[in-house]
Formats: structure tokens, sequence, C-alpha cells
């Protein structure tokens, strides 16, 4: 009998990977659980296994409870009192224990283990997986297709099966049982049935990471890739920074002949990469984004992080790109906004905002067409502009004198103090509903500002898009992007729950 537990639990763990104890702690429950259907009380039973010669000690135990406690269960607890007759120095919670005889592990009892054993083999599996796979979120990994269901892939990694989900797939990718795969290991779920290992082949970070493996330079951390942008299967960019002068990093990535970015492009099923090199200065990152398109000027808008571009109309189809694929992809690898724009729509555009500043200017500070026409020529654009730039620079106008510049100041103080009256007001009477400021990140006076423009509930703030909150003054896009998000978060679990359920 002992010798059959010994065996059982070698077997068991050299076959399923599992550590002996887990195997001990099952067996254990299985004999526990043998011994207490032997008996017509419902006692409660613990076995000890020694886990060097395979014998094993049966106890029969009670739980101690309060003496105040009700006695639910008379077969299996004992009030404290009782307890400390033969135990003194016992506590509430532990248990008394008396030997008991032994059940044979026979027939019955290995039958009864066998689902517990399988249970716990089971659940020892998932901790694994788990522990082994949960450190790797993020990282690049491979695997074989085993079988296609329901559109998802569903991939072989030695030791763990994960699921590539349709969605996830790059778009007429075509996957077939047997193909081997790379893919990015998007998430680690631990459920009922087993870990749910989710992969990702549309994710920016696979290319990245491709190109480290394939690029010596790059995993070397000598070649930097700081971005990339993908329409999968289609096309990519990467940005990509040397840190030795002597290396030329689009060059290295590309590699002889193209072999490099070659084999990345292959990996993607075909993926047309373009590797374009990083500048520390804006403007020419996104001028180095837009290739092989040339750019004949350039407007930043700092505030709102995006750039009008202008283009020769002749080039116009391949800045955009089909689609809009290329300024798209240039976009999301700068992090700017890119508006593409001919020499007439830039011209067009400057004369729409110019006149729209010079209409602004005009009402609010009560002048003449002239004169807000001269301040819009000089470069003012904003009320704050006129107020607090020093007073020499509206001086040396050519067409102002110190009379008229005093004037201007004042009229635009007053302007922007009238201002700030009439919004400090609007939020005094606006009602942020209770879930706006609950979201995490939200404090009362955004909420406030925030039900000032009707946004009041958080189901209207996850409605907005990023730009419509950027028209409301003194948002950043970082903030205004962030607590869109954190509003649309409950959306992204439904989604996500209704996709488990599905499973």
């Amino acid at each position: 009998m002992a010798n059959e537990i010994l065996l059982m639990a070698d077997v068991l763990s050299r076959e399923k990977g599992v550590n002996k104890e887990v195997i001990f702690e099952a067996i254990e429950a299985a004999l526990a659980t043998a011994t207490r259907k032997r008996h017509r009380e419902d006692i409660d039973a613990r076995v000890d296994i020694h886990h060097d010669t395979g014998q094993y000690d049966t106890y029969r135990r009670w739980e101690v409870i309060g003496d105040d406690e009700e006695l639910e269960f008379p077969d299996r607890q004992i009030r404290i009192t009782q307890a400390r007759l033969e135990y003194p120095e016992i506590r509430e919670g532990e248990f008394v224990e008396q030997p008991l005889k032994p059940v044979d592990f026979g027939r019955i009892a290995a039958q009864a283990a066998k689902q517990v054993i399988m249970q716990k083999v089971r659940e020892a599996e998932r901790e694994r997986i788990v522990a082994e796979y949960e450190p790797r979120k993020g990282e690049m990994i491979s695997g074989v297709v085993k079988r296609m269901e329901r559109g998802d892939a569903i991939v072989d990694l030695g030791g763990a099966e994960a699921t590539l989900p349709k969605s996830a797939m790059i778009p007429r990718e075509g996957l077939r049982p047997g193909d081997r795969i790379r893919a990015v290991l998007r998430d680690v779920r631990p459920a009922q049935r087993g870990p749910q290992l989710f992969m990702d082949r549309i994710s920016p970070d696979l290319l990245i990471q491709l190109f480290k493996l394939e690029v010596p330079e790059a995993g070397e951390g000598i070649i930097e890739i700081l971005s990339a942008a993908r329409d999968p299967g289609l096309r990519a960019k990467i940005a990509v920074r040397s840190n030795d002068q002597k290396i030329d990093p689009v060059g290295a990535c590309v590699g002889i002949r193209g072999s490099r970015v070659q084999s990345v492009s292959n990996e993607i099923a075909g993926e047309r990469v373009d590797i374009i090199k990083w500048a520390e200065d804006p403007a020419q990152f996104v001028i180095n984004a837009l290739a092989p398109a040339e750019v004949e000027s350039i407007v930043v808008d700092e505030e709102l992080k995006s750039m009008d571009v202008v283009v020769d109309e002749t080039k116009l189809s391949q800045a955009i790109g089909r689609g809009g694929q290329n300024v798209r992809l240039a976009s999301e690898l700068t992090g700017w906004e890119i508006n593409i724009l001919t020499d007439q729509e830039a011209v067009d555009k400057a004369e729409n905002e110019s006149r729209d500043i010079c209409k602004m200017l005009m009402e609010q500070l009560d002048v003449d067409e002239d004169v807000a026409v001269i301040l819009v020529q000089e470069g003012f654009t904003a009320l704050e502009e006129v107020a607090y730039v020093p007073k020499q620079e509206l001086v040396e106008i050519e067409e102002f004198d110190e009379e008229l510049v005093d004037e201007l100041r004042r009229r635009s103080e007053d302007a922007l103090v009238t201002r700030a009256i009439a919004q400090e007001e609007q939020l005094k009477l606006a009602e942020p509903q209770p879930d706006l400021l609950e979201i995490d990140g939200m404090d009362e006076y955004t909420a406030r500002l925030l039900a000032s423009h009707k946004i009041r509930t958080r189901e209207d703030l996850a409605d907005c898009a990023v730009d419509e909150l950027l028209e409301i003054p003194g948002f950043e896009k970082e903030k205004a992007e962030q607590l869109i998000m954190t509003a649309r978060a409950p959306w992204f679990e439904e989604a996500e729950a209704a996709v488990a359920e599905n499973e």
C-alpha cells in the first residue's frame, strides 16, 4: 500500500510536471474522504502521509468554537471549555484530533483519489502556467498553430496553449495548423477551465521585438527603436536612432540587400516596413516620417501638438497615402496630429484663422478692423498676449503710439477679468453628476468645468472625442485622453465579459 502511494506520486509528478507535494495533498484529501464515508456520523478527518515511506496516519478532528456559538455540527465541532479540559492551551479556530484506524488504500480509495488528484493536478498546472507566463506579458513568444476554432487560432507553446483571436490576427494571413508563428503575449487570465493566454500579431510591439531579434545592434542597444506604427499586413513604420555615430541606424535595420527588413516582413505576412530616422526636432521627425513625400513647409502648434504640413499639390496623394495610410502611420509614429495641406489650402486656412482672430479682437477690445488687422499681422492672436507682453513690443509697432497701447492693454485686461468672472459663475452653476466625480483622476474643478460645457455624467464624457475636450479652455491633450479612456473603462469590461461568456 505504501509503495503504491509512492509510485503514484512519482508517476503523476513526472507525467504532469507537478510537484510531489501537490500529489501527496490530493491523496491525503482522497483518503480523508474515504474515511468520512466509512462512518455514519458527519465526522471530519485528516490524513497525514509520510513522504519518505508512504505510510500514513488518520485522525478524526473537531473544530474548536466559542462557548456562545451555536453547535451546528456536533460530530465535528467542540466548545472551547470542553476542549480545554484535555488541551489547556487550545484556542478558538484550532482543532482537537484523535487517531483513527486508517482506511486501506484499495480500489475504492484509489478511485476516490483519482478525481481529487486530477483536479489538484489541473489546479497546479494552471498555477504553473500563470506563474510562468504572467511575468512575460508584452514579450514576444512563438508556437505552432494547433487548430482553428471559430476563426481563432489555438497555438501550442510547448507545455501550454494560447489563443490568437481573429481580431488580433494579421488580415488575410490565412493561418493553418502546423504553421509556426511569433506573436506578443497580450494577456494572461486565470480561468476555471485553465489559464487563458492571449496572443497578438497586430501590435506595434511585435514589430519592434522582431527587429531586435533580427538586428543584433538593436538587440544590444546600440540602435534604439523608439516607436512603431502599423497597418497590419499592409504597411508599417519604425523610428530608429543610433547611439554610435559610426553606425547608420536605417542601413543597419535594412541589412545587406534588404535582408534584415525582408526577414521581418516575411514574419508578418509581407507587411512593407518603412524605417525612419528619428530626429530630436519634432518638425524634422515628422518630415522624415512622411517620406518619401517631400515637404515644402511646416507650421507647429505645440499647445495642440499638431502640425500643418504643406506639400506640392502634385505630391498630395503620395503624402496622404492610400486611404490616408501614410499620414496616419506618420502621426502614430511621431505622436503628433498631422494635417496635410496644399499651398492654396494653407493660404486659405491662414486667412480664415486671421479673419477669426481679427473678429475676436474687434469684439473683445472694441476696436476697428484696421487696429485688429495690425495686431494680427504683428503676431498677436490672443487677449493674453496684448495684455501681458512687454509694453515696448506694442509701442514699437509703427502705426501705434503709447496712448493707444495703454488703452489696448487696459481693454484686454478688462476683457480677461470679465471673461474669468463669467467662467467662475458658470462653474458655480454647473452641477456634475456623482458618477463623473467618481472617475479616477477627476477633481471637482475639472468636473464642474466639464459640466459647464454640458458634460455632466460619466457616459457624457465617454461619448466625447479628445478634440471636443481640447476646445474647453485649460484642457491639455494628455489629460483629455486619460479621462476619456477612464470613463470608457466599463465599456471595455462589458465587452471582455461578453467575449469570455461566448468562449
